[in-house]
């Protein structure tokens, strides 16, 4: 039943939302039989900081609010013990769940305790034919949808304890109240399985199961083609995924035409979005030799080799590196080889990478099914660019002394002053920094990071793994034993970027080499037509 309709439209949906690249991997693909999903959220106004939302029993007749646009720097701080929403709109309220769990709030909502974890991609409509104007009308500017994103995440990771049971509490959520805002690709995991699934607007959705030895990736555009209704074991929807596109006339199944949900409900072939999907697929699976050239992809591959946490953190990073696209290489990288660009917007002048600078924070969730409830729901967790960045262990669950994680992750804002007590703004100062001198500096920085990274990719899974034999016994005392492991990991590595950032300062200032120094290369300096004066 359709409980109110939304007359207002509010650009929330900006293109600086149209920003994040996702990918997922199932547990047949990756080397340490864990399902893998992630999340680059790549905004300009992200609010970054990141809580723990602990685990709460509710009375009989709670009820838990919607609401749009509830992540906009609003505290969370000590929610849901008290709630402040900010600029955040109340739209309804449904009865809650007599149990929810504990999960990690951010800009997104991304993993729960028990192990479900999930991501977004924003998607929009080519608006430049006829078609995808009508399209854009129906399924964004009118639809008659309250819940948004936000609010289907949070929901969901309150009460999911598997990908497919997160995906039907959001389906069930948009059927009955609809979805508002742009089209958003949300890829989610438990372990076991990997489900994808896409809210087009209005009360229009659909989902998929990838194989357990795929890899999806998504970037800025619905990728959902094939939908078969008999399949239910791999297949979810809403039931009017196809009467709606008849009702609209945008399909006729009298034409013997596919029914392609993706090509009805959200048409886009940008070279923004399919660039980045041709360069992950290409990276895991060379050997298919897909066209960077091409308009659509499969929609998940087999990768050729299992991958690792470290492989997917590279995915991460990447920069078209060794390719024709390379973003190190011309003149718009400068004398120094800065891959980073900033006007990246639709189709503009430059190649838009998976690894850029405006990124907030990246996720990778890396769940272990056969691992206890707790111990098993992993994310590896950072902030800024990948390729300038770190990323470290930790787990969405509270201690019994009320420890989560520090401090440095719930401090400060990007429209207020630069503190080494951020750790966003710690990430952005060593990303800077790290531009100065680009090609050099980038070295430094792998040369510090890359060696404590290896480490964490090593001993993490032995602590996981001490901690579930713990469980058997103590349930709390493994969970202090991650815990504090995530803690104390978390902030030496906040502690020592900072003096990473302090010398590549001192290392590369005012254009030298420690105060040495350094012409532009030749080439470099023919570009800019570097010549003496004419007298």
């Amino acid at each position: 039943m359709k409980k109110l309709v939304v007359l207002l439209f509010v650009t929330l949906v900006a293109l600086s939302a149209f920003a994040c690249t996702i990918v997922a991997v199932g547990k047949d693909a990756m080397e340490d039989g864990s399902t893998v999903i992630t999340h680059n959220d790549d905004s300009t106004s992200a609010d970054f900081r990141l809580w723990t939302i602990p685990a709460k029993d509710w009375e009989e007749g709670a009820t838990r609010d919607i609401v749009i646009d509830s992540h906009n720097y609003n505290d969370f701080g000590n929610f849901p013990e008290s709630i402040v929403y900010g600029k955040g709109t109340v739209m309804a309220q449904i009865p809650q769940v007599p149990h929810t769990y504990s999960y990690f709030h951010s800009r997104y909502s991304f993993m729960n305790e028990m192990g479900v974890a999930m991501g977004e991609s924003t998607f929009s409509i080519d608006t430049s034919t006829e078609y995808g104007k009508k399209v854009n009308d129906v399924m964004v500017r009118n639809s008659w949808g309250i819940v948004d994103c936000w609010a289907a995440q949070d929901i969901a990771l309150e009460r999911a304890t598997t990908a497919k049971e997160a995906v039907q509490i959001m389906g069930d959520l948009i059927e009955e109240y609809g979805w508002y805002g742009s089209g958003e690709t949300i890829n989610v995991c438990d372990g076991n399985e990997v489900w994808i699934v896409e809210f087009y607007g209005n009360d229009v959705w659909v989902a998929v199961k990838i194989p357990d030895d795929h890899f999806f990736v998504a970037a800025n555009r619905a990728r959902i083609l094939d939908y078969d209704p008999d399949d239910t074991e791999n297949y979810m929807a809403s039931p009017n995924i196809i009467s709606f596109a008849v009702d609209q006339g945008w399909y006729d199944p009298e034409s013997g035409e596919p029914f392609e949900v993706a090509k009805i409900y959200a048409p886009n072939d940008n070279l923004y979005a399919t660039r980045r999907e041709w360069r992950a697929f290409d990276i895991v699976a060379p050997s298919l030799g897909l066209s960077p050239q091409a308009l659509r992809f499969p929609l998940s591959v087999k990768p050729e080799q299992k991958l690792t946490v470290k492989d997917v953190w590279d995915i991460k990073a990447d920069y078209y590196q060794g390719t024709d696209y390379d973003l190190t290489v011309g003149a718009a990288a400068g004398p120094w080889g800065d891959p980073l660009r900033y006007a990246t917007w639709g189709n503009g002048t430059w190649e838009r990478s998976i690894n850029m600078h405006r990124t907030c924070y990246v996720h990778i969730a890396n769940v272990k099914a056969w691992l206890p409830e707790g111990v098993k729901a992993l994310s590896w967790f950072g902030y800024g660019a990948p390729d300038t960045s770190y990323i470290v262990p930790l787990w969405p669950i509270v201690n019994e002394d009320g420890q989560t994680i520090p401090d440095f992750y719930e401090t400060g804002s990007r429209f207020e002053e630069f503190r080494t007590d951020s750790g966003w703004w710690v990430n952005t100062y060593v990303q800077q920094m790290t531009e100065l001198r680009y090609a050099e500096a980038i070295e430094n920085v792998r040369a510090f990071r890359d060696p404590k990274e290896e480490m964490l990719f090593t001993v993490t899974p032995l602590v996981q793994e001490e901690a579930a034999k713990i469980y058997e016994t103590d349930p709390q005392a493994a969970i202090n034993l991650i815990n504090e492991y995530s803690y104390q990991n978390a902030l030496a590595f906040h502690e020592e970027w900072i003096e990473l950032g302090n010398w590549l300062l001192g290392n590369y200032a005012m254009g030298y080499r420690n105060f040495s120094t350094t012409p532009y290369p030749e080439w470099w300096n023919e570009v800019i037509d570097f010549g003496y004066p004419e007298r």
